[in-house]
C-alpha cells in the first residue's frame, strides 16, 4: 500500500478528522463548528492511502518567518505503528518555508521521544512544550 500527503483542505474527510482529533486528551470538547474553524485557519495536511482514504492529519499555523505551531497530529486507526507519523512530520519541517522560520514549536504530553527525534527540545520546565529554535539573539 502507498501513502501520500496533500494539502488540498478539498480532500479533507472531516468528520473523520473530528471524530479522530476529539477523541485525543488535547481535543476533546471541540465542536464540529471549532474543528471547522481550525481547518479553515490553519494549513491542512492530509495523509492517504491508495483510493484516497484519509488516514492521516495535522495542521500548522506559521508567519512562515519566525514562528510556526504544528498541531492536531493523528494517524488514524489501523494505520498506526506504520511510519506515517515520520512521514507527516518530516514533510511539514521540510515546507521550504518551515525550513528557515526561527522558531516550530508543538505541545506534547505522551510524545516527547518521537519528536525530540526531528530535533525537538524541551522549552524550560515544561512537561508539554517542545521547540526547534533557531533563532540567534546576541
Amino acid at each position: 500500500m502507498e501513502f501520500y500527503i496533500s494539502e488540498d483542505k478539498g480532500k479533507l474527510d472531516v468528520p473523520k478528522i473530528h471524530q479522530e482529533v476529539t477523541s485525543t486528551y488535547w481535543g476533546g470538547g471541540r465542536t464540529i463548528d471549532q474543528t471547522l474553524m481550525t481547518i479553515d485557519k490553519c494549513i491542512c495536511f492530509g495523509v492517504y492511502a491508495d483510493k484516497d482514504e484519509q488516514v492521516g492529519f495535522a495542521r500548522l499555523l506559521t508567519d512562515s518567518l519566525i514562528f510556526a505551531y504544528i498541531m492536531d497530529v493523528v494517524i488514524f486507526d489501523p494505520y498506526k505503528g506504520r511510519g506515517l507519523g515520520k512521514m507527516l512530520v518530516k514533510h511539514i519541517l521540510e515546507r521550504p518555508d518551515i525550513l528557515t522560520v526561527k522558531t516550530v514549536a508543538l505541545k506534547t504530553k505522551d510524545a516527547h521521544s518521537f519528536y525530540e527525534a526531528f530535533g525537538f527540545k524541551r522549552v524550560g520546565n515544561s512537561e508539554m512544550w517542545l521547540a526547534i529554535d533557531r533563532a540567534k539573539y546576541d
